[in-house]
């Protein structure tokens, strides 16, 4: 078998996710099969059949140990919180450089900081508060490189924080903090106190001082503020903290805490914790898929969960000695977590013919949810039958946890009786961006996204021509029942922005009542769902169990997600109808517009001329000051924006153009030691930021009728860019295509780029 006969020879995206996520130096698809199983031939069977999959980093570097790269087999880690000294802040800083060095996202929670104003014995005399060292720790991500992409990074605050407002307020400037995800431990006595329209106390004792800082808040006006900033923001994100500690099998094991969550939450982890995650394809065990006769093979699906539980308890063994950290290291070998998932359950209930979030979808999860978590209790049971115990278990305490009674049969808790357990932790489900895009199908427990997505092409008259791309398991149904209009499709083709997020709620719960991890998952909501909306979702999610809950409004301020229709911005282009290699003239009637940019070599000076009428970007000159860089590169560059400008491309097209160009270092060293530096990471994507701010000044002068009448008439301008770029829209570095949002991650439908994976 070969790449081609695994994917699908007409699943290009997949061999490419394969060939440039996975594929070592060009090695055989049989070499990369028989690396990535360890050797283990029943392992290499699951994946030839698309029946598991382990996560990316196992994916990419099981067994390169041996070729002296330095990797881990592990995608997640929580570093240890900072204690409330500067030495500790800065040590976790160089901790999460060197784990991101080696692959690894890192999860951080800053509650142990002190809060603003809170007086310390140095030169400051009162701290910065917490919130301040989240700069620290975004450039940091932003800094470490991982083969071509960036860390990721979750930071976490409680909710009793007297920081907690600003911290749910920080992003709402998209300029702040921007290589991490933010979210918020949510007490039962904080949702509590939301339900009873009560207040709620905020405080910190300082251990140093003794000083004591606290207010009273009402807490619905705190949860209307969260809802309010995730609605526009899509963040900060709720973490359910109470249910997390008490809905998994160590919750009465007083020697372990949670300290964090990974970058997309599905995994709480204790200080120095790390997961290796896996993920079972539901799809491949439906038999006789889009037919009455359809059905689940819960025998072989129980016989996968087995053999993942122990695929996944090897590749622990190996990775042992590879963590960076011997924090790490330790956590690890005490306590051996997996995280062994899903994938594909929307095109499972489809092929099951199911309605996603029906009752009857939901009774069915809950029959799949169980006998996977049985089986895998078993299995781990077992395995510590042959292999010992995790050094921290304790069976009496684990079988009387709740999560372990609502989850076994009495068959499976005598073998834990009798053995006890080789994972404190076992089951999970993430995000699967990059594996589900690859393989074509629906990641984790969402629903497809959509039915269909648009591209476009142009003709060689240069008029866009748009076409229908089906989803896979869409294009397979129709080809099997000979329907050419998607129209006709069943009911229960539901898709992300299609189905009632009570719904979505409620299939989320139910998974959670079987997975002794989280999950991460996103609702995605049309752009009129509703603040008051999205405090009941909150709120709902609460109610029935989950451990956390992320909502993206479609359109919102933080928009990352493909749309499949909607009207396009228009954007005033310089000239009209321009044909190929047309420019447009200008003479000296122009609004000029100058910036000083402070860059990471020194000074740089920006000026920009604008169309007196329309305020179309026209020439740009770009110059050094006495510090600055290269003057022939500016002078290059101002050119090429200037022709580019010219010759119809409008401003935001340009602007794209230039933020695709990477981070500098000395830019970034600059921004830490200095702070003085211009928005962006390097001079390129500096000037595009002051180009748009000179642009929308322009605009907005000429709203006011500021702008001086040239009495030259102007003709209707006709937009000529090769893609369409709006100031709302934000694209694949990779390929330029829209991305989705969905499942906690954000992923390229064209490509496969993924932040997550």
């Amino acid at each position: 078998m070969n790449e081609k006969e695994w994917l699908g020879e007409e699943n290009q995206l997949g061999m490419d996710i394969w060939r440039n996520k996975y594929c070592n130096d060009g090695e055989t698809f049989a070499h990369w099969l028989d690396r990535v199983s360890g050797h283990d031939r029943n392992v290499a069977q699951l994946i030839e059949t698309k029946k598991f999959l382990f996560g990316g980093r196992i994916l990419a570097n099981r067994g390169l140990e041996y070729e002296g790269k330095k990797i881990t087999l592990s995608n997640c880690y929580v570093i240890a919180p900072p204690e409330d000294n500067i030495e500790s802040i800065f040590d976790r800083a160089g901790k999460l450089a060197r784990t991101y060095s080696y692959g690894g996202g890192c999860g951080i929670d800053i509650s142990r900081l002190s809060p603003k104003g809170a007086k310390i014995n140095n030169a400051a005399k009162e701290t910065s508060g917490s919130i301040s060292f989240m700069t620290l720790y975004s450039l940091v991500t932003e800094l470490i490189g991982q083969n071509g992409r960036r860390g990721a990074l979750m930071i976490s605050i409680d909710c009793a924080h007297p920081d907690v407002l600003e911290f749910i307020k920080l992003k709402t400037d998209l300029e702040k903090v921007t290589k991490a995800n933010i979210s918020i431990r949510l007490s039962n006595a904080f949702m509590e106190a939301v339900k009873t329209r009560s207040r709620f106390r905020l405080h910190y004792t300082r251990e140093e001082t003794g000083e004591t800082i606290e207010s009273l808040v009402e807490a619905a006006d705190v949860f209307r503020l969260i809802a309010e900033t995730n609605w526009d923001y899509a963040e900060p994100g709720a973490l359910f903290w109470d249910r997390i500690t008490s809905w998994n099998l160590l919750a009465n094991t007083p020697a372990f805490s949670f300290a964090g969550v990974n970058p997309c939450a599905e995994e709480p982890l204790p200080a120095g914790g790390s997961c290796l995650l896996g993920s079972m394809n539901l799809a491949n065990f439906v038999t006789d898929p889009f037919t009455p006769e359809a059905a689940f093979a819960f025998e072989e699906f129980k016989q996968c969960v087995v053999q993942a539980v122990k695929a996944l308890n090897d590749v622990l063994d190996e990775g042992l000695p590879l963590h960076p950290l011997q924090e790490q290291r330790d956590s690890v070998g005490i306590w051996r977590q997996i995280g062994l998932g899903i994938m594909g359950l929307g095109d499972m209930l489809i092929k099951l013919g199911l309605t996603y979030g029906s009752q009857e979808a939901v009774d069915f999860c809950h029959q799949v949810g169980f006998v996977m978590a049985d089986t895998a209790i078993a299995a781990s049971a077992l395995l510590a039958k042959e292999e010992g115990a995790f050094k921290g278990c304790v069976v009496d305490e684990i079988m009387e946890t709740p999560y372990f009674k609502a989850n076994t049969t009495e068959k499976t808790a005598a073998l834990v009786r009798a053995y006890g357990l080789r994972n404190s932790q076992l089951l999970t489900i993430a995000p699967t961006g990059t594996l589900s895009t690859m393989l074509g199908i629906s990641g984790g427990i969402e629903p497809i996204y959509a039915n269909y997505y648009e591209r476009k092409t142009e003709s060689l008259h240069g008029s866009d021509v748009y076409y229908k791309v089906y989803t896979p398991i869409v294009e397979r149904y129709m080809e099997k029942h000979g329907i050419k209009d998607d129209s006709r499709l069943p009911g229960y083709f539901v898709t992300a922005l299609t189905l009632d997020y009570g719904e979505r709620i409620a299939m989320q719960a139910a998974w959670q009542q079987h997975i002794d991890a989280s999950i991460s998952s996103t609702v995605n909501v049309p752009n009129n769902f509703t603040v008051e909306e999205t405090e009941q979702l909150y709120l709902m999610a609460y109610e029935k169990g989950c451990k956390g809950i992320t909502i993206f409004r479609d359109g919102c301020k933080r928009s990352g997600i493909l749309t499949t229709h909607g009207e396009e911005k228009s954007v005033p282009t310089a000239g009209e109808g321009l044909a190929r290699g047309e420019i447009v003239s200008i003479d000296d009637n122009v609004i000029g517009k100058k910036r000083k940019l402070v860059t990471g070599c020194g000074s740089l000076h920006c000026m920009a001329f604008f169309d007196p009428e329309t305020g179309t970007l026209l020439e740009t000159y770009l110059s050094k000051g006495s510090t600055g860089g290269c003057n022939n590169f500016m002078i290059g560059l101002s050119r090429m924006i200037s022709i580019s400008a010219r010759a119809g491309i409008d401003i935001y097209t340009i602007i794209d153009q230039l933020n695709s160009t990477g981070n500098c270092p000395s830019y970034s060293v600059r921004r830490a030691t200095r702070g003085d530096t211009s928005r962006g990471s390097c001079c390129p994507m500096g000037v595009g930021n002051a180009l748009l701010d000179m642009y929308n000044e322009v605009q907005r002068e000429m709203q006011r009728g500021d702008a001086a009448d040239s009495g030259v008439k102007k003709v209707a301008v006709k937009p000529k860019a090769d893609k369409k770029v709006t100031a709302e829209s934000i694209f694949c570095p990779q390929c330029g295509e829209p991305l989705a949002f969905e499942g906690g991650c954000t992923t390229c439908k064209n490509c496969g780029w993924s932040k997550c994976n």
